[in-house]
């Protein structure tokens, strides 16, 4: 059995290293849409058109289940998928969502994303199914997945970048969630400027997810070899994707492959 995952770029690591955690036996196929990223700026029907591609692509590897490791494609792309491919897909959102629920204690929660992410408004909708009383603060920002994707994760530019965008909730939430998977990597930073704030990283939560789901499926079988290799894909700079996910997963990266969807 394998598991197919993608994201808009190197983000989806971070959804990928908690799969690892849960699931180490299982063969992983990912996919970075790197020549195409950020997903954040572009329309519905764009994102729509290259998560089909990604998903048609990881399907030729015959996965089980795919991932959805990229919070725009989930907000804008995920019901499509589930209503056009036959095997299961889950994403980022949900998990996201019923994590922050348990976690605040003043019923205040911010939402942080890309413009799509954000302007879908999914993040709110999925918290209010579980709680509409819950207060709900939204901010995108776009600055983040570029300075990510440079690997500029500390410092001063990035502590402004921040600031400029998040200081607008302090003191109006206790719980944020780091509504794309990018924003994970920023974690450490962003707990250093606001540590009165606890962050929702749904990385955790899907790879729990995707686990139930395979099991339900009974797609988790005994023959899977210890330790299976992921095989790692992007459409544009192997180079570079391969600094950034050694210096993020904290672990080599043997190969990486350029794949023209």
């Amino acid at each position: 059995m394998s598991i197919g995952v993608f994201d808009s770029g190197i983000g989806g690591l971070t959804v990928l290293k908690e799969i690892r955690k849960v699931l180490p036996d299982e063969k992983i196929y990912y996919l970075g849409d790197t020549a195409r990223v950020p997903y954040g700026e572009k329309t519905k029907e764009l994102i729509i058109r290259y998560s089909k591609e990604i998903v048609e692509f990881l399907l030729e590897k015959n996965v089980s289940a795919i991932v959805v490791a990229c919070n725009t494609a989930t907000a804008l792309a995920l019901k499509e998928l589930k209503e056009t491919f036959k095997i299961p897909i889950i994403g980022v959102i949900e998990a996201g969502a019923r994590t922050a629920i348990n976690t605040t204690k003043s019923g205040k929660i911010g939402v942080i994303g890309t413009k799509a992410t954000i302007q879908s408004g999914k993040y709110k909708e999925e918290i209010k199914l579980f709680n509409k009383k819950v207060e709900v603060l939204q901010k995108a920002c776009p600055l983040f997945v570029p300075a990510v994707e440079e690997g500029i994760l500390s410092g001063k530019l990035v502590n402004q970048i921040i600031t400029t965008y998040l200081d607008d909730f302090k003191g109006k939430i206790d719980t944020l969630i780091l509504g794309c998977t990018h924003y994970p990597l920023l974690k450490d930073t962003i707990s250093k400027i606001y540590p009165d704030i606890k962050i929702v990283d749904p990385a955790k939560e899907t790879a729990l997810d995707l686990k139930e789901i395979l099991e339900q499926n009974e797609f988790l079988k005994n023959d899977a070899k210890k330790n299976e290799e992921v095989k790692y894909y992007v459409t544009d700079g192997q180079e570079k994707f391969k600094e950034i996910g050694i210096m993020f997963l904290e672990e080599n990266i043997p190969r990486v492959e350029l794949v023209k969807l």
